[in-house]
């Protein structure tokens, strides 16, 4: 009878360990999360090589930054209640075609968030937070 106690103590033991080592590293990963990136303002300025036009929004030719718009609300960067229907407020692209930033539209009256995104590399490089 006490050897069935011990193996019941062993993996009852087994268990406790293996849970401890799993929410461990299930915290160390959610550490090691990358938040998006706010722009320097040289980095920001070397995105507008040649002068910036405005793009249609309607023509949705820009770049999808959804995934991205989705990493800006979990870090409580823009809020979850603006509508993605009325979020994209303007889109800028330079005149080499190599940049793209996009106006997000914040709760807040003439508050923006503005995405820098860099075409040739098919990735957002940053964000920015306008105040007009």
């Amino acid at each position: 009878m006490a050897m069935h106690h011990y193996l019941r103590l062993t993996f009852i033991l087994l268990f406790v360990v293996t849970s401890l080592f799993c929410v461990y590293f299930i915290i160390k990963k959610r550490r090691n999360r990358k938040a998006p990136k706010l722009l320097s303002e040289e980095k920001y300025n070397s995105s507008m090589i040649g002068g910036m036009k405005e793009i249609s929004i309607p023509n949705e030719s820009f770049f999808n930054i959804w995934p991205y718009v989705s990493e800006l609300k979990a870090a409580k960067i823009l809020s979850k209640k603006v509508k993605e229907s009325e979020l994209v407020h303007k889109v800028y692209r330079n005149s080499t075609e190599d940049f793209e930033h996009i106006l997000l539209a914040t709760e807040k009256e003439n508050h923006f968030v503005k995405v820098v995104v860099d075409k040739n590399k098919k990735k957002a490089l940053g964000y920015l937070i306008l105040d007009l």
